[in-house]
C-alpha cells in the first residue's frame, strides 16, 4: 500500500551553514537502525528525507522511533504532477483510512503545479464527497485528514503522521561519558543526553566479590537497552575495577561520609577515563534532593574533585517523572531487577546530607588516593555492546 515513508526533522533545519554535517549524521544513523530490516534507498531532498519500503512500512517505522533527530514518519502515496492521479491516490489513501469526517490540507512548494493550494484542496473534497458517500467535511475536528504536497518531485500524500524522538542526531554534540549504575535514573540521563546529539559511552563500577555477578550482567542489559538509541547503534561500556577502593572505604575513620568519599572517588577515576578517551564531559543521573549524595552541599563537594563539565539532565525531575521516562524507554523492568551495585551495597546508616569539604578531605588523608584510583583504571575493561534487536 505505502512504497515510500516521509521522514521529517526539526531543529535540523536551523542550523545554518552546518545543516548538511547534520543531515549527513542523521542518514547514517537512519541507515545503522535499520540494518537487517529489507528496505529500499534513503534519499534526502530539501527539508525531507525518503525511504523506500518493500512492503513493510510498520517495521520500518518501528525502528526509525529509536532514532534522535526525527520528528515524526508518514508511510505515504507518491503519484505524478498530474489531478486524475492524485485524485486516484486520493481514493486509496482515504479507503485505507477511519473515520467519517475529514478534510484535505494541501501545500504547494512546487508553485508551477497550476492549480492554487485551496483549489486543490477543493478538488479532492468533491472527489472525495462523489466517491465516499459515508465521509462528511469536518474543516475544525475531522476524524482523519488527507494531507497532499505537491514537490518537484511529484505529489505526496497520506493520512498518517507518526510521532517520534526529536531532538539532534546521536554524535552530533560530541562524546560524552555516562555513570552507568544499575538503577533507574542513569540510564534515562543517559537517554537524555543522547536525545541532545551526545554520544555516550558508559562506565560502570564493580566491586566483585561484594556485588554479584548478576549486578555486572545487569548494567551490560541496561547499555544494550540503550545502544539503539547511540550513535551507530552501540555503546562502549568500560568496567571499572572497585573493589579496592570500597575495601578502603569500609576501614574509613568518617563512615558517615562514605557515600559522599566513594562519590569523590568515582568522578576521579571518570575524570581520567574521559580524558583519556577524549569525552568531552561527565553525565550522571542526579536528581536533587533525591538522596543524600545529591543535595546541594554533597553536590559541591563532590564535584571539587575535578574541573570536567558534569551534565546532570534529570536534575529538576523528581522520582516519579524518571521512573514515567524509564518505562518509556524500556529500561525501568531490568532496572528494578534486585541486585545490587557498589552505590547500594555499603550505604551507611546515617549518611552525612551537608558534608563540609575540610571534613572529605581529612578522611581522605588517610586513603591512598592516587594509588586506589589508578588500580581501578589499570585494571578496567571494555565491552563493546550491541543493541538489542
Amino acid at each position: 500500500m505505502y512504497p515510500l515513508l516521509l521522514i521529517r526533522y526539526g531543529e535540523l533545519s536551523l542550523k545554518g551553514r552546518n545543516r548538511k554535517t547534520f543531515e549527513d549524521l542523521l542518514l547514517t544513523n537512519i541507515r545503522s537502525r535499520l540494518m537487517g530490516v529489507p528496505h529500499g534507498p534513503v534519499t534526502k531532498t530539501f527539508g525531507r528525507i525518503y525511504l523506500e519500503t518493500r512492503g513493510n512500512w510498520e517495521e520500518l517505522v518501528a525502528r526509525l522511533q529509536s532514532v534522535f533527530g526525527i520528528v515524526s514518519v508518514s508511510p505515504v502515496l507518491r503519484r505524478d504532477l498530474d489531478l486524475e492521479a492524485i485524485q486516484e491516490g486520493a481514493s486509496l489513501v482515504i479507503q485505507d483510512s477511519q473515520g467519517s469526517t475529514f478534510k484535505v490540507e494541501t501545500r504547494r512548494p512546487n508553485k508551477a503545479f497550476p492549480l492554487t493550494s485551496p483549489e486543490i484542496s477543493h478538488a479532492l473534497g468533491d472527489h472525495i464527497l462523489r466517491n465516499f458517500p459515508h465521509l462528511t467535511v469536518d474543516v475544525h475536528n475531522p476524524d482523519l485528514i488527507l494531507h497532499v504536497e505537491l514537490r518537484k518531485e511529484g505529489a505526496f500524500l497520506y493520512s498518517k503522521i507518526i510521532p517520534c524522538l526529536g531532538g539532534l542526531p546521536a554524535g552530533s554534540s560530541g562524546k560524552g561519558l555516562l555513570l552507568l549504575s544499575g538503577g533507574i535514573d542513569s540510564p534515562v540521563a543517559g537517554f537524555l543526553a543522547m536525545k541532545r546529539g551526545v554520544r555516550i559511552e558508559g562506565l560502570h563500577f564493580y566491586s566483585y566479590p561484594f556485588t554479584s555477578e548478576r549486578s555486572k550482567e545487569k548494567v551490560v542489559e541496561l547499555a544494550a537497552l540503550l545502544a539503539p538509541y547511540n550513535a551507530r547503534g552501540s555503546l562502549r561500556l568500560w568496567i571499572a575495577y572497585f573493589t579496592e577502593i570500597q575495601k578502603a572505604l569500609q576501614k574509613s575513620s568518617f563512615p558517615t561520609l562514605s557515600i559522599t568519599l566513594m562519590r569523590r572517588f568515582m568522578l576521579r577515576i571518570a575524570a581520567k577515563l574521559a580524558q583519556r578517551e577524549k569525552a568531552l564531559a561527565l553525565i550522571t543521573g542526579d536528581s536533587l534532593g533525591q538522596v543524600a549524595s545529591q543535595t546541594m552541599e554533597s553536590i559541591h563537594v563532590i564535584n571539587a574533585v575535578t574541573s570536567e563539565p558534569i551534565y546532570r539532565p534529570l536534575i529538576g525531575l523528581d522520582k516519579q517523572e524518571i521512573i514515567n521516562l524509564a518505562m518509556k524507554i524500556g529500561t525501568y523492568e531490568t532496572s528494578i531487577l534486585p541486585y545490587d551495585d557498589c552505590c547500594t551495597v555499603f550505604v551507611p546508616k546515617n549518611p552525612a546530607t551537608r558534608p563540609r569539604l575540610e571534613q572529605v578531605l581529612a578522611a581522605e588523608a588517610e586513603l591512598d588516593l592516587e594509588g586506589l584510583v589508578q588500580e581501578a583504571l589499570e585494571k578496567t575493561e571494555l565491552l563493546e555492546v550491541n543493541r538489542k534487536g
